[in-house]
């Protein structure tokens, strides 16, 4: 065996919950295998690098063993080489006021506050 779908395969390494997930991405347009858009019967072979977009980060994957089952995480740890950089640190500071859910309207010293730390000054 030297290539594999390449739905088959993101759902074997545990990528993708389910198979139809898994070609359902590729038919969107989330899947390229070595920069161009795959069909979900494209063949995938070892040393190909795969852009796998989630939830709006892409997952950079390479493939280092061909599986066509489903199998454990430990061992499918070990056929697809992460290189996906770290996300970038997230700041603690909120980036916008938060109310209590049920609090109502705000005041208008509320929303004068809240303008300000958006800021905007009133003129």
């Amino acid at each position: 065996m030297d290539a594999v779908r390449v739905d088959a395969w993101l759902w074997a390494v545990r990528i993708y919950k389910t198979r139809s997930l898994a070609t359902t991405a590729c038919r969107a347009g989330h899947v390229r295998v070595n920069g161009e858009r795959v069909k979900a019967a494209q063949p995938v072979r070892i040393g190909d690098e795969l852009r796998v977009r989630i939830n709006g980060f892409d997952r950079i994957l390479v493939v280092r063993q061909l599986l066509t089952k489903r199998v454990g995480a430990p061992q499918a740890a070990l056929a697809v080489d992460e290189r996906t950089p770290p996300p970038p640190p997230r700041e603690s500071i909120p980036m916008f006021a938060v109310r209590d859910r049920g609090a109502g309207r705000p005041t208008k010293r509320e929303r004068r506050d809240i303008d300000r730390l958006r800021g905007r000054q009133d003129s």
